[in-house]
């Protein structure tokens, strides 16, 4: 069973002065402006790297949920944070690491069974599959 989702994006101009607007198919994000100045000016706006990392910590606290559930744990609390690195690489730019900042409040748990969750969490969610290219990591602690 193949599960599809859509968003789509609009641009108009150049790379340095052109503008662009995001959206996704449930209206979440509706027509969201994004340019270089939100991508390298620190500019209002969100940016590609902004949406990468928070369908990153989505699908990886979801994922966590289920690999802890296989344990018969259940978390109070799964918090975590995506930071996406763009660098330049090659005369270009390029997503060089991702790093998961995990804290979760999960009641009988101890810190191996937990590591070892967050890891095959991290390992498996498919946000994670699709961005295999750059270096993933994570930090990840109980509360």
């Amino acid at each position: 069973m193949a599960i599809e989702k859509h968003g789509s994006a609009h641009w108009k101009g150049d790379l340095k002065t052109g503008v662009g607007n995001v959206s996704t198919e449930t209206g979440v994000l509706n027509h969201q402006t994004y340019g270089f100045n939100t991508r390298f000016e620190g500019e209002t706006g969100t940016n590609p790297e902004e949406l990468i990392g928070a369908a990153h910590a989505a699908c990886f606290s979801m994922a966590l949920s289920m690999v802890l559930g296989e344990t018969d744990l259940k978390a109070d609390a799964i918090d975590t944070t995506a930071t996406v690195t763009l660098d330049q690489v090659d005369g270009g730019f390029a997503i060089t690491k991702i790093h998961l900042d995990v804290e979760a409040r999960i009641p009988g748990a101890d810190d191996a069974a937990f590591q070892d969750a967050a890891t095959t969490a991290k390992e498996n969610c498919p946000v994670s599959k699709a961005l295999a290219g750059p270096d993933i990591t994570m930090e990840a602690r109980l509360a």
